[in-house]
């Protein structure tokens, strides 16, 4: 499974497949359903599989933190609590950049055909890919 070049079991460069799987998410959820398919599909390509969990993981972190920020920021908002909402807002946005980067950056490193492990998240991507 060290396959780290060459073509995916859906017929692109690895390094495409790779970026295709960031990219979907920075447009819409269209990376996470990619990165499935390149799940079930391909088995061999260890540099797909690799950024295919890593662009799962982080989607999840993002969908985590925004449901975490929503419900405690919007439970201040709702008590008038002006100067606690405006602050979450600001640290929300703040943390909302810091994934956008983390995206950015690893679908820079995936054309490249790099396996670049993001903080925490890259570990586990690496030990589910093989």
């Amino acid at each position: 499974m060290q396959n780290t070049n060459g073509k995916t079991a859906l017929g692109l460069d690895a390094n495409v497949g790779a970026l295709i799987c960031y990219l979907g998410n920075l447009i819409c959820a269209l990376g996470l359903i990619y990165s499935i398919i390149v799940l079930v599909t391909d088995k061999t390509n260890k540099l797909t599989r690799f950024h295919a969990f890593q662009s799962i993981l982080l989607t999840a972190v993002g969908f985590i933190i925004a449901f975490v920020f929503g419900t405690i920021f919007g439970a201040a908002a709702a008590a008038n609590s002006g100067i606690l909402s405006g602050l979450g807002g600001l640290l929300y946005m703040i943390v909302a950049l810091a994934v956008f980067v983390g995206m950015v950056y690893a679908a820079i490193k995936a054309y490249q055909g790099e396996i670049f492990k993001l903080p925490i998240i890259g570990d586990l991507a690496d030990k589910w890919s093989n």
